[in-house]
């Protein structure tokens, strides 16, 4: 018998709970250390990418 959504396929395993508030907690987990590690590199860091959209690129001349 194929299952006819995640539900159900989650309800039939012990612990399901379990499972769905640990994965929440990493999945916060990740981003708020993301978030802490942006947050922190010094500005400078990002510099060059700030720009990128702004600069014409050398290399568009010659594939046209």
């Amino acid at each position: 018998m194929i299952p006819q959504s995640f539900k159900h396929i989650v309800s039939n395993v012990e612990n399901a709970g379990f499972f769905q508030t640990l994965a929440m907690i990493i999945f916060i987990l990740f981003f708020i250390v993301m978030v802490y590690v942006v947050i922190n590199r010094p500005k400078k860091y990002y510099s060059e990418e700030e720009n990128a959209p702004l600069e014409k690129d050398d290399d568009e001349n010659e594939i046209l």
